[in-house]
């Protein structure tokens, strides 16, 4: 019995020791793996920059702005409704 309880501990030693060593290789592996995937810093391409919005045209004379207004709604494209609330606008920003 002594020598059947002695190659049952030794087996489970051996057993034990093969699971750690496979456990460990198995993480060394996926760190190398993870760092050929990941490029360095240094190859990393820059970030996006991205071009100014726009600047908004400089303000036509209200004036102008009204008579256009006018023409779009003699073309019936503005109701009367639409026309007095965007020369309202016009005429408050100025």
């Amino acid at each position: 019995m002594p020598g059947l309880l002695r190659g049952v501990a030794r087996t489970a030693a051996i057993a034990g020791t093969a699971t750690a060593v496979s456990n460990r290789v198995s993480r060394r592996q996926a760190n190398r793996w993870a760092q050929q995937e990941q490029p360095s810093y240094a190859e990393q391409a820059p970030p996006q920059q991205y071009a100014p919005a726009p600047s908004a045209p400089a303000a036509a004379d209200p004036i102008e702005q009204i008579q256009k207004l006018g023409d779009l709604k003699a073309q019936g494209l503005l109701t009367d409704a639409e026309f007095e609330a965007q020369k309202a606008k016009i005429l408050a920003g100025s």
